[in-house]
């Protein structure tokens, strides 16, 4: 059987660079048109077996989409994934000629986040982030709207009433469900909640779910008054170990949003599995092996694929009905994982 042509290959054909192939191919960065063509004539030499998204880059009547990403954490398991998963997805469209420019914030700034959406506004047809809620985004985002370039809010519902669309979860449903587990695994008692801060919206909406949850269905349970993190493992470790330490008859947490790897250590620190029951959002590697060793009982996924590919379709809309006006959320289910599951 003859041997799969390679990105070498298609390297050694045309003269260039592997990193300069992989640009060309995933969209990363502007890459000139003539090293694109070069490019694809080496690919269809050597018979490499991506060239068609080449040519339709090539192709001028396929239409430009350039999308500004900002994320957090760049360190983070769950948004390594997302910026893999963003990178994937624009390069598999072969109905436009896409590329994605990522930003990481290293705060939790307002000001950090306004200047890197800005940022990326400068080169971007559209832009879509996770930002905390604040004036100053909404002003960020009043500017880039009146230059024409549409603003999505990812999974954190930032500048109501200006963005174009809110694309994630329904976080009211999220922690409406986190309590569900914790009620269903748990015996009653106190139950504690982490949220990252009051800037975060979804953070709050999960909290507001939760606490309704809980004063519907289980008079049983005292919700204990919420504690911030700032989505930080350090603070999550000290604050979980404090609250074991004053309510040694804690039944259970639900961790919000960041931070989750301070409360299962904390957890292994201080209590057996299954003692406290712990129900947290997203699998990392920490999270996995706690969902294995009884210290997890319920992880509740954003389904980073879905909301990509979402994403890149909200934008090309925005793109072709500029004028449109309506303020969509764009809600999407989480994926259930359990320990049976893992």
């Amino acid at each position: 059987m003859a041997r799969r042509a390679t990105i070498k290959d298609v390297a050694r054909a045309s003269g260039l660079s592997t990193a300069t192939i992989d640009r060309a191919l995933n969209g990363r960065t502007k890459v000139r048109e003539e090293t694109l063509r070069k490019i694809a004539e080496a690919a269809r030499e050597v018979g490499y077996h991506a060239r068609g998204v080449l040519n339709y880059r090539l192709d001028a009547s396929v239409p430009e989409l350039r999308l500004g990403l900002l994320l957090l954490k760049e360190k983070q398991p769950f948004y390594k994934a997302f910026r893999a998963e963003a990178e994937r997805a624009i390069a598999a469209r072969t109905d436009i000629r896409g590329s994605v420019t990522i930003r990481f914030a290293q705060s939790q700034s307002p000001a950090e986040f306004a200047e890197l959406l800005s940022e990326l506004g400068r080169v971007s047809d559209a832009v879509a982030g996770i930002a905390v809620n604040h004036p100053a985004l909404d002003k960020a985002v009043g500017d880039l709207k009146s230059k024409g370039v549409p603003t999505f809010s990812l999974l954190n519902d930032f500048a109501q009433g200006i963005r174009r669309s809110y694309i994630g979860l329904n976080n009211i449903k999220v922690g409406r469900q986190a309590a569900w587990m914790l009620t269903q695994t748990a015996s009653p008692g106190k139950v504690a909640i982490f949220v990252g801060g009051n800037r975060w919206h979804g953070h709050d909406l999960r909290e507001v779910g939760f606490r309704a949850f809980m004063r519907e269905n289980a008079p049983g349970y005292e919700t204990l008054e919420a504690l911030v993190n700032l989505e930080t493992r350090q603070l999550t470790y000290e604050a979980t170990l404090n609250l074991l330490d004053r309510h040694p008859d804690l039944r259970g947490i639900y961790v919000a949003g960041g931070g989750m790897e301070g409360a299962i250590a904390a957890l292994r620190e201080a209590r057996p599995p299954g003692k406290v029951r712990l129900v947290v959002n997203e699998v990392t590697p920490d999270s996995r092996a706690a969902l294995l060793d009884g210290y997890i009982q319920m992880v509740l996924v954003t389904p980073l694929q879905e909301l990509c590919q979402s994403t890149i379709d909200l934008a090309i809309k925005a793109r072709a009905e500029p004028n449109e006006t309506a303020f969509e959320q764009h809600f999407l289910d989480p994926r259930i994982v359990l320990p049976e599951i893992i």
